[in-house]
């Protein structure tokens, strides 16, 4: 499977001010870089530094007045489709020191506030089969609105609502895994049949020694994704986090499945 990727950003800076951008796809984990490049229409001095657990790339950059960029790529999956239900939950005792912090709650994941509901709602489901049936509940009871949500919204607060976007479906099926003692954390992505079309938010599962890619919204599957970072939650993985005004002018994304 490969992958065509195009990102553009335009943005209004009223003051000169700091970002740190991550929207460059990863080079590994399950995915080849076959070519890409960055390219902004006044120079950006960039200190480039590595994303949460070592995958993909942020940028620091100062900027002013207009920022306006574009990011191009082709990659290539190499990712198979995992049997989701077959995966065992790893002990917890046995977990490494890089893994362990994907049980602690975070900025939008609260597990203890799904100690109760996870056991009454999912019985006696363990590991992958437990996630697998988390993730088909969430796309079954929420609906997807741009307007339930904002960028202080929990994952407590989504399940409440029973509505939310991409970001808030990953944090609750992060949040209810950890519930139970299974390492979830979440992915940034780019994926072809995401509707309408955008920087993509899954969630990542630690099962069987691994991390496992799953979208509780069901748009994308994990042989068609290309993961820019990772992180606790969406505070971690944003596509770009600035120190003072940025004003939306245009932003576009656009990800096909190449010839």
């Amino acid at each position: 499977m490969h992958l065509s990727i195009q990102t553009h950003l335009r943005y209004a800076a009223p003051l000169p001010c700091s970002l740190l951008l991550q929207i460059e796809a990863a080079q590994g984990a399950g995915q080849i870089i076959k070519q890409n490049a960055l390219h902004s229409e006044s120079p950006v001095t960039w200190n480039v530094i590595a994303g949460e657990d070592g995958i993909g790339q942020r940028r620091w950059g100062d900027v002013a007045d207009i920022f306006d960029c574009i990011y191009t790529a082709q990659v290539r999956i190499d990712r198979p489709m995992a049997a989701l239900s077959s995966l065992q939950a790893s002990h917890i005792t046995a977990l490494s020191a890089d893994v362990t912090p994907y049980l602690m709650p975070s900025r939008y994941c609260h597990p203890e506030a799904f100690f109760t509901f996870v056991p009454m709602q999912f019985g006696d489901a363990s590991g992958g089969a437990l996630i697998a049936q988390m993730a088909d509940w969430i796309g079954g009871h929420f609906a997807y609105d741009n307007t339930a949500s904002t960028a202080t919204t929990t994952a407590t607060d989504s399940f409440h609502a029973m509505a939310g976007v991409c970001r808030d479906y990953a944090h609750v099926l992060i949040a209810m895994a950890r519930s139970v003692g299974i390492p979830a954390r979440m992915a940034s992505v780019y994926a072809p049949d995401v509707t309408p079309q955008d920087f993509h938010a899954v969630a990542q599962v630690y099962l069987d020694g691994a991390w496992h890619l799953i979208d509780p919204t069901g748009m994308a599957r994990p042989d068609q994704m290309a993961v820019i970072g990772v992180g606790r939650d969406a505070a971690d993985v944003s596509f770009m986090t600035s120190y003072g005004q940025m004003d939306l002018l245009e932003q576009t994304v656009d990800v096909q499945i190449a010839k």
